[in-house]
């Protein structure tokens, strides 16, 4: 990419306003430089040389607004710009509760390798679950004697229960789910192709199935793969989203199936649509760790709909005493993942954040994150 195109635009649907980085000019040049914002491009001329870059349709600028001009050592040019209309429209993320419907069949996927856990399963009922920690708070409902103590919330066969992180099915006489070794670890639920874990089994009936191993396609469909993790930051995003708007909780504790917490999560904004040129240091360069590089529109710039967090890693007795005061905040949500996905996960957060300019990776302690779906 050029000059112009080595640049980082994050817009704010919300306020219809931009921060704009110009990457190329990270370091003093060694010629003048003119730098030109407009409507629907931006140039930068040096030494004689000029290089342009269009912006996608539906992102507008009004140059006149532009203020707040500065150079960053190692990071480049920035200024903040406000839109002339509206940006585009965040696409319409179907959550799992939307995607699955009582009376039609499914085939449930490993994500990973895509062997068929679960072939033609029709559902009567899906149903949404309270939340996980839901059985401690009756107590505080009820006058009398809780009432259900001896029960359980288990799925009959023909039901499908749906948690924040996981969904519930009755095992019934399906020969196609996944094996559960006999061994310490018998609970855990593993693909019989690649030996990933899927899930838990809950009891002799019933099986957990984390939304981060699984994709499920109507009978009718075929099993289309998507790279692990694009998959594993879409419906963590998706989780987030979805969780921040229903219960107005916006940290969130990322938990293994071991019970340590893995991840301290803030969300910042969902409202974040990032412009960037792909020829430029990628805000997506983490998904080269596990070679997985979307290419969501042709040409040299891209578009990606994002949701902004702060983060703290808690691995290696990392913010020991941060994380015991989240898990201990009411206003805190837990969610649970396989430990190996929780580790996947840090590994994203962290390639995103050092692909970020050095001033935009760090906020009151935490680091910043842009996580797209």
């Amino acid at each position: 990419a050029g000059m112009a195109g080595a640049f980082l635009m994050e817009i704010r649907r919300g306020t219809q306003s931009a921060l704009l980085v110009f990457r190329a000019v990270a370091e003093l040049p060694s010629a003048p430089m003119e730098v030109s914002v407009f409507a629907d491009s931006l140039e930068v001329r040096s030494g004689g040389s000029s290089d342009a870059a269009a912006l996608p349709a539906g992102v507008r600028l009004a140059p006149s607004s532009c203020r707040g001009l500065r150079r960053l050592r190692g990071d480049g040019l920035h200024l903040r710009v406000r839109l002339h209309s509206p940006p585009p429209s965040a696409d319409v993320v179907f959550t799992l509760r939307e995607s699955l419907k009582p009376n039609k069949n499914y085939i449930f996927y490993c994500q990973s390798c895509g062997d068929i856990v679960v072939k033609d399963r029709k559902f009567l009922r899906v149903l949404p679950l309270p939340s996980e920690n839901w059985s401690d708070l009756v107590e505080e409902w009820c006058c009398h004697p809780d009432p259900f103590a001896r029960s359980t919330l288990h799925p009959q066969h023909g039901d499908c229960f749906l948690g924040d992180t996981f969904f519930l099915l009755n095992l019934g006489n399906d020969s196609h789910v996944a094996e559960s070794p006999k061994s310490k670890e018998n609970t855990r639920v593993i693909c019989k192709r690649c030996k990933t874990m899927l899930g838990e089994t809950v009891s002799s009936d019933t099986i957990k199935y984390y939304v981060t191993e699984v994709i499920i396609q109507p009978s009718e469909g075929s099993f289309s793969p998507t790279p692990r993790s694009q998959f594993v930051q879409s419906v963590v995003a998706q989780c987030l989203l979805e969780l921040s708007s229903a219960k107005s909780t916006f940290r969130f504790t990322i938990k293994g199936d071991n019970g340590k917490i893995y991840i301290l999560i803030w969300l910042l904004n969902s409202d974040t649509l990032l412009v960037e040129s792909l020829g430029s240091s990628s805000s997506h360069s983490d998904f080269t760790l596990f070679g997985d590089i979307p290419m969501p529109s042709s040409g040299p710039v891209g578009t990606w709909n994002a949701v902004k967090v702060l983060y703290q890693p808690c691995i290696k007795s990392r913010n020991n005493e941060l994380a015991d005061a989240w898990e201990n905040d009411m206003g805190v949500h837990p969610l649970k993942f396989p430990s190996e996905t929780c580790l996947e996960l840090l590994l994203i957060l962290g390639w995103s954040t050092t692909s970020l300019p050095p001033s935009l990776r760090c906020m009151n302690s935490f680091q910043v994150r842009n996580s797209f779906y």
